[in-house]
């Protein structure tokens, strides 16, 4: 008699410990055994920041190893640092990266700040507002852009525009605050000279972008942007699944305000993967196959593309 409430537990311990096996499954495989699950893991990877995971989850295996490949083919193709540009970096490293770095950085902001809050605190809602058009019509015009995309390009610009116009900028105890947080990732960053970025491999470029991505989330939550909480919102469904393309719906809350994004996927091999980021890194693939005329700048997928909702 007393084990009967133990007995009729069983099937739901069962039904528990099979989903902790699928899940322990999912997190170790690439893509996602369905639509939902490919994105849910993108999320999950650009909440940790880690932009290794998050193509290699987003991508097939080939193609993963297509950008791995191309990357390195980039980073050997790039010319070499003049001197000018040697000194600026040592400097600014130097400054960022100085033992006393915190104070020295604020003592020479603290005065530049109480001179732009002056001269600026009244016309930067303006200039923003002249930046958010710009944007719009860059968005307008992108010819990469579908019309959902633009759509939603313009609802993320509608909730972060007005968040920039009220920031507190210029407020001191924020900018120190931030302040330690740009000397804390640089130093983090370590980096050693203008070279070590120019021929820098996949995986230690993917980790020196972790570091940066942790230090900007920090800034933007300082500012009131929280980039983790709008992650935390996510919530998906599915509004298509056939012939081996699905498209997934991202609803997410930015600032208090309700937004929604929406991702294709396409399967392969019985997974799940992100339709952008494949054809990312194959576009870039061609264009890098292409002979290079002169002014050309050929970057492959993921030197400046971070899926997000």
């Amino acid at each position: 008699m007393h084990f009967r409430p133990l007995r009729a537990l069983l099937p739901l311990l069962a039904v528990l410990a099979l989903a902790a096996c699928h899940n322990k499954d999912e997190a170790s495989q690439v893509g996602g055994s369905t639509p939902e699950a490919a994105v849910q893991g993108s999320i999950d990877l650009l909440k940790a920041g880690d932009f290794n995971g998050l193509w290699k989850h987003a991508v097939p295996a080939a193609d993963y190893a297509t950008l791995r490949a191309d990357w390195s083919r980039h980073s050997a193709e790039q010319p070499s640092v003049n001197a000018a540009d040697k000194a600026k970096f040592d400097e600014a490293v130097h400054k960022l990266t100085a033992p006393d770095a915190e104070t020295q950085l604020y003592a020479e902001l603290q005065p530049k700040l109480v001179q732009m809050e002056q001269q600026y605190k009244d016309q930067l809602p303006v200039l923003i507002s002249v930046g958010d058009a710009l944007l719009k019509n860059g968005v307008a015009q992108n010819q990469n852009l579908d019309t959902e995309q633009k759509a939603q390009a313009n609802q993320l610009l509608d909730v972060v525009v007005p968040w920039a116009q009220q920031a507190p900028w210029f407020d001191q105890a924020k900018a120190k605050q931030a302040v330690g947080v740009v000397v804390a990732a640089a130093r983090k960053l370590d980096l050693k000279s203008p070279e070590q970025l120019r021929t820098m491999d996949f995986d230690t470029a993917m980790a020196k972008y972790t570091t940066g991505y942790a230090g900007l989330k920090q800034v933007l939550a300082i500012y009131g942007l929280p980039v983790d909480e709008a992650l935390n919102s996510a919530r998906l469904s599915t509004l298509s699944n056939k012939d081996g393309r699905a498209v997934v719906k991202v609803d997410y809350t930015l600032l208090g305000k309700p937004l929604s994004a929406e991702s294709t996927l396409v399967q392969q091999d019985g997974r799940w993967y992100s339709e952008a980021m494949i054809r990312n890194v194959r576009e870039a693939h061609e264009r890098l196959q292409q002979p290079a005329t002169a002014g050309d700048t050929v970057l492959p997928a993921g030197a400046g593309s971070v899926a997000s909702p």
